[in-house]
């Protein structure tokens, strides 16, 4: 696999990753907590799998294989990144809204 696909499986994961948190917000907000936990947990499954992708690429680094920093793999950690606190802000909203509809 060559980098620029490497870097596409960042984006793709944390990409899903958020869109997974938001589908946990829309549903905690419809009262369906259970759905809203079953997104939660794909959302963490996804950035797990972004997470072992960046892993790599910072492994083959540290065995002396740089990495061009090019604007592509910045988008992608920025993606990772903003993924990761919806993520967290997501989870909040979610724990949120299961308080307030008990």
């Amino acid at each position: 696999m060559n980098i620029e696909e490497t870097i596409m499986k960042i984006i793709l994961h944390s990409g899903n990753a958020k869109s997974d948190a938001f589908e946990a917000i829309q549903a905690a907000k419809e009262n369906n907590l259970e759905l809203a936990r079953e997104c939660m947990e794909k959302a963490n499954q996804e950035l797990t799998n972004a997470h072992h992708v960046q892993t790599s690429l910072i492994q083959s680094e540290a065995r002396g294989e740089k990495t061009e920093v090019s604007l592509l793999l910045i988008h992608a950690q920025d993606h990772l990144m903003n993924a990761i606190t919806f993520k967290d802000l997501a989870n909040e909203f979610v724990d949120l809204y299961e308080t307030i509809k008990r």
